[in-house]
C-alpha cells in the first residue's frame, strides 16, 4: 500500500482559565453625605480602589475629599449609598468592638499629627499598636514587649529617623514630627494607609520629603495608598491615579501619567 503523505497536525489551541476578577479593597457606591440639614457634601459618589494603588483625592476647600476619604474608612456614618472595606461594610458591623477591629487594620496619617509632646519618638510609635492586643503595654516604650519595641524602631528607620527613637517628640521640627506619625501608622503593619493632607501644614522642602517617603514605602511594601491634597505637584508626581470632586461629586477619575496641572486647575476654580 502506498505511503499516506504526511498530513500537518493542527496545534491545539491552550484552554485559557477566566481572568480573575480580584474585588476592590474599597468600594464605594452611590456615596452620599449631609451634616444635619445642611447641602449635600457629598452627592452620589462612586469609587473602586483596588490593593496596591496610590490615589490623591483633590478639590477645593469644600469639594467634599476630606468627608469623602473619611467616609470610606469609617471614621464617619454616611447619608446614604454603601461603602465596603477590605470585604466588609462598616453599617453591617452591630459593635463599637467589631468596627474597631477593621479600622485597625488600617493606617491613619492627618495634617496635624497628634504626637504626645513630653514622651519619645519611640513611645509615640508604640502608640500605634494600642488595640492590637497589647493593651496597656502599648502605652510608652519601657512597658510594651520586646517584640512590639522592635517593631517600632524598624519603622522609625524606615521612615529615616532611628537616630531619633529616644529625642522627646516636642523636640523635633514639624517633618521629623510627621515621619513619626507616619511610623507610628505603619507599625501594625496595616492593609490600607490613608493620610488626610499629610503634608499641608510642612514648609515646601519637608511636605515634598514626606511625600516621597509615602510613595517609597507604598511601593515597596505593595501597599495601598489613599490621600488627600490640595497641592496639584503632589498628585501628580505621587499618584498612580488622581480622583478630583467638585461639589461634591466626582468630575474626573483618571491615571496620573494622563494628566497635566492644566488638566487639574478647573478643579479649583469657583
Amino acid at each position: 500500500m502506498p505511503a499516506l503523505p504526511d498530513t500537518p497536525v493542527s496545534p491545539i489551541a491552550p484552554v485559557l482559565a477566566p481572568p480573575v476578577m480580584v474585588a476592590p479593597l474599597i468600594a464605594a457606591d452611590g456615596v452620599s453625605k449631609r451634616f444635619g440639614d445642611g447641602p449635600a457634601v457629598l452627592d452620589g459618589v462612586s469609587l473602586a480602589i483596588r490593593s496596591g494603588e496610590r490615589v490623591a483625592l483633590i478639590g477645593a476647600n469644600g469639594a467634599g475629599k476630606s468627608t469623602l476619604l473619611r467616609a470610606l474608612v469609617g471614621l464617619i456614618p454616611i447619608s446614604g449609598g454603601a461603602v465596603e472595606i477590605l470585604g466588609q461594610r462598616f453599617s453591617d458591623l452591630p459593635t463599637r468592638r467589631q468596627r474597631a477591629a477593621l479600622r485597625r487594620r488600617l493606617g491613619f496619617v492627618f495634617q496635624f499629627h497628634g504626637l504626645v509632646g513630653r514622651t519619645s519618638a519611640l513611645s509615640n510609635v508604640v502608640n500605634g499598636a494600642l488595640g492590637q492586643g497589647h493593651g496597656w503595654r502599648a502605652w510608652h516604650q519601657s512597658l510594651s514587649p520586646a517584640a512590639l519595641r522592635d517593631a517600632a524602631l524598624a519603622a522609625l528607620d524606615a521612615v529615616g529617623l532611628a537616630d531619633r527613637a529616644t529625642a522627646r517628640a516636642d523636640t523635633l521640627s514639624g517633618g521629623q514630627s510627621q515621619r513619626v506619625a507616619i511610623a507610628r501608622a505603619i507599625v501594625h503593619g496595616p492593609d490600607l494607609l490613608i493620610a488626610d493632607e499629610p503634608a499641608a501644614s510642612l514648609d515646601p522642602a519637608a511636605g515634598l520629603g514626606i511625600m516621597r517617603l509615602f510613595t517609597r514605602l507604598a511601593t515597596e511594601n505593595r501597599r495601598t495608598l489613599v490621600y488627600t491634597t490640595h497641592d496639584m505637584r503632589h498628585a501628580l508626581d505621587h499618584a498612580d491615579r488622581i480622583v478630583a470632586l467638585k461639589a461634591g461629586r466626582i468630575v474626573f477619575d483618571a491615571p496620573a501619567e494622563a494628566l497635566t496641572e492644566g488638566d487639574l486647575e478647573p478643579v479649583y476654580r469657583g
